[in-house]
């Protein structure tokens, strides 16, 4: 045997969920979407809640569903919604960027949910883009997410845009 020191193979590069940002990166990896500026908001039975588990479809009244795309198979189910958002900066500091809600329903006895991937995925998009779409939620669910914005980071709150604050009123 010689006494040869043994190389350590190279590291593998892995592959990462980076918000896309104005950082010119070329390579491995490159135009992923950064979603470390993402948080996932839950909202259920009027309380709005943050679950980093949403992002994998792991949050709290996630785990242990199984999820169909028809609404037929959950007749029994209570609506909830993740709603992605986005945080951004500008010269005065962070803000509430983005955000869109996500309908499911939850059948906790039975395990059973309803929810439309396609759709969870295009509305984490539009929050990534800086777009609002909170259009499937009623004034409970408004007034539980504004709550939890507000209360979270005032200063996120102070500084986000007037039509976050009119379609969360």
């Amino acid at each position: 045997m010689d006494n040869e020191q043994q190389q350590p193979a190279p590291e593998k590069k892995k592959l990462a969920l980076n918000v896309v940002s104005d950082k010119k990166h070329k390579g491995f990896g490159a135009g992923s979407i950064d979603l470390s500026q993402v948080a996932c908001v839950i909202i259920d039975q009027g309380e709005a809640y943050i679950d980093v588990g949403a992002m994998h479809a792991k949050s709290k009244v996630e785990r242990g569903i199984k999820f169909s795309p028809n609404k037929e198979d959950v007749p029994n189910g209570r609506p909830a919604w993740v709603v992605w958002v986005a945080v951004d900066r500008k010269e005065n500091g962070s803000y509430y960027a983005g955000a869109a809600s996500c309908e499911m329903l939850i059948d906790s006895e039975a395990r059973r949910g309803w929810k439309i991937l396609a759709d969870h995925v295009n509305r984490l998009d539009a929050a990534i883009k800086r777009k609002f779409k909170l259009d499937n939620i009623g004034p409970e669910e408004k007034a539980a997410l504004s709550k939890l914005l507000q209360e979270h980071n005032p200063e996120w709150w102070n500084n986000s845009p007037e039509e976050l604050k009119e379609l969360l009123a």
